[in-house]
C-alpha cells in the first residue's frame, strides 16, 4: 500500500489523522515524520507536522469505516454533504446515502450514483491495495430502478410477441442491461441480445422463432 501525507498542529495530532483515515491504532502503522510541529514566536513563523503513514503488512484496514469516510469527504467536497451508513455482506460492501439532494446526485438515469460508485471504488482500491465490489445507493434507487427496468422489458417482450417484430431500447450501461436479459430469459418466445460498440450498448428484443440476423450471434454483455 502507498504512503500517505497527513498533517496536524503537532506529530501527535498528524498521526491521529493517520489512524482514523486508515482506521487502525498507530501500533499498526509505518510512519515517517517529514516535519516537526513549531507554534513559531508570538503566533509568527508557525509550522504544521508532516508525516507519511501506511498500515503495516499484514495489517487489513476496516474497508467499511473507510469507505463511509471517503463517501463522505467526496460528498463534501461536491457541495452536496450527506450521511452514509452501510454494510457488508462476504464480499461485497455497501453503502447507502441520507442526503436532502437525493435527485441531484443520482442523476439522470443514475448517472451521478454510478460515477461516485466507481470513483468509490477506485479509491477504495488504491489504499486497501485490493480489489473492492462496492454498491452505493440513496433512498433504495436501485431497488426501483431494477423493478422499472423489469416491468419494461416484460412490456417489451409482450409487445414483441404480439407483433412480431423486435424491438431496439435505448443505449443502457452493462448492469441495466444485465436486468433485461433476466427479465425475459425465461420468456421461451422472445431472446435478447446487446448490439453496439463501448460502454453503453442497446438491447435488442426479437422473436425467437425468428433466425439471428447476421451481423452477429446474440451477447448478454
Amino acid at each position: 500500500m502507498e504512503y500517505q501525507e497527513f498533517e496536524g498542529k503537532t506529530t501527535e495530532e498528524a498521526i491521529q489523522q493517520a489512524c482514523e483515515h486508515f482506521q487502525v491504532p498507530a501500533e499498526q502503522l509505518e510512519i515517517e515524520i517529514i516535519t516537526v510541529g513549531s507554534p513559531g514566536i508570538f503566533g509568527l513563523g508557525s509550522r504544521k507536522a508532516k508525516i507519511r503513514a501506511t498500515p503495516r503488512a499484514g495489517v487489513e484496514p476496516d474497508l467499511m469505516t473507510l469507505g463511509q469516510e471517503l463517501l463522505e469527504q467526496l460528498l463534501a467536497k461536491m457541495g452536496e454533504p450527506g450521511k452514509v451508513s452501510g454494510r457488508q455482506e462476504e464480499d461485497r460492501l455497501y453503502l447507502s446515502i441520507d442526503t436532502e439532494e437525493a435527485g441531484l446526485l443520482i442523476g439522470k438515469q443514475g448517472q451521478t450514483l454510478e460515477a461516485m460508485q466507481y470513483l468509490l471504488t477506485k479509491m477504495l482500491a488504491k489504499q486497501s491495495g485490493k480489489k473492492v465490489r462496492l454498491a452505493i445507493d440513496i433512498e433504495s434507487y436501485r431497488a426501483r430502478h431494477q423493478q422499472s427496468l423489469s416491468q419494461m422489458a416484460l412490456k417489451y417482450g409482450e409487445k414483441v410477441k404480439k407483433s412480431g417484430r423486435a424491438v431496439t431500447l435505448s443505449p443502457m450501461n452493462p448492469h441495466d442491461r444485465r436486468i433485461i436479459h433476466l427479465a425475459l430469459q425465461d420468456d421461451k418466445e422472445v431472446k435478447t441480445m446487446s448490439r453496439g460498440e463501448g460502454l453503453y450498448k442497446k438491447v435488442v428484443i426479437y422473436p425467437a422463432r425468428k433466425r439471428e440476423n447476421q451481423e452477429g450471434k446474440p451477447s448478454l454483455a
